[in-house]
């Protein structure tokens, strides 16, 4: 789901400019496109969009120095980074892996809000919630312990299909999302006793300690490079025998990359050492694709830890 954004230059010309060129971007003239986002450049020097839109020109004609200087343009115009220039700096191996701009992620989701459920589901094959309702009902059975739930929480609750799976097995669910358009859509869903605009993090910190007996991220934690904090913040809010699931999208090195789809990816190691850190039992890291990219299923993975 890549993200389209367009904030005007202020300067009527410098916009058309920029609209002649994402209609010749579109159509396959590049070349012709990025000459029409430097003429609007020149017309409106800190124009965002049009940096950005020129930097992924530059990225798709090769031209790896010049797409480089384009995003670092767009970010400084705008501090917040509502493009997401910082994620095409790290995959042109400009800068080392770190988060993603929260301005970014919340563009994104609100962006998508309306049709999320259609294009996951519909177009993407989205299975992640489905993945994590089995392995934790595996986990329970292999446990031997009931898999019902009074309290969960649902990180990155996006439009409530975690929720959904969940429903029969949890008295009361809370959700924490950046996004507010995507809270406006688990709303009116009515299955959440509360719902919380924060990141997963800072959501987790708002809860007060062993509060939780179910922690869920679906398709979520693709958005956070380094785990640690949320595993540390899952840990302290769950309760005694308290369980954490969640996906992951993963890839055969070490540690963690910014994929393809601008997302990150972690290694099967770097999710046991982070469990582990964060004082969890591990019970299930198990391969299974959460979603489908370009008609092919992401390799992932699908995590069980506990509290013990």
């Amino acid at each position: 789901m890549p993200l389209r954004l367009f904030q005007s230059s202020g300067d009527l010309m410098a916009d058309r400019r920029f609209e002649f060129a994402r209609d010749l971007q579109l159509k396959g003239d590049l070349p012709a496109a990025a000459d029409l986002l430097e003429q609007a450049i020149e017309l409106a020097p800190n124009f965002t969009s049009a940096w950005f839109t020129l930097g992924e020109i530059r990225e798709q004609l090769k031209e790896r120095d010049k797409a480089i200087a384009a995003f670092r343009k767009a970010r400084e115009s705008d501090a917040s980074d509502q493009h997401g220039a910082s994620l095409h700096l790290m995959r042109l191996g400009d800068e080392q892996i770190s988060e993603m701009p929260k301005a970014y992620v919340q563009a994104l989701f609100d962006q998508y809000a309306p049709r999320f459920e259609h294009a996951l589901i519909n177009d993407l094959g989205y299975r992640a919630p489905s993945l994590i309702f089995k392995a934790v009902l595996a986990a329970r059975v292999a446990a031997k312990t009931p898999a019902f739930f009074k309290r969960a929480i649902d990180l990155g609750c996006g439009t409530g299909l975690a929720a959904s799976a969940f429903a029969k097995q949890v008295d009361q669910f809370i959700g924490i999302d950046l996004s507010p358009g995507m809270i406006k859509e688990a709303r009116a869903t009515g299955l959440y006793a509360e719902l919380e605009v924060a990141d997963m993090i800072d959501g987790l910190r708002s809860r007060a300690d062993a509060s939780a007996n179910l922690i869920v991220a679906a398709d979520a934690m693709v958005y956070l490079s380094d785990l640690t904090q949320v595993l540390v913040e899952a840990k302290r809010v769950l309760a005694a025998n308290g369980t954490l699931a969640f996906t992951l999208e993963t890839h055969d090195g070490k540690g963690v990359i910014l994929g393809d789809g601008l997302r990150y990816a972690h290694s099967t190691e770097y999710v046991r050492e982070a469990i582990a850190k964060a004082g969890l039992k591990l019970l299930t890291c198990d391969p299974a694709s959460p979603r489908n990219e370009n008609n092919e299923p992401v390799r992932g993975l699908v995590v069980i830890a506990e509290k013990t």
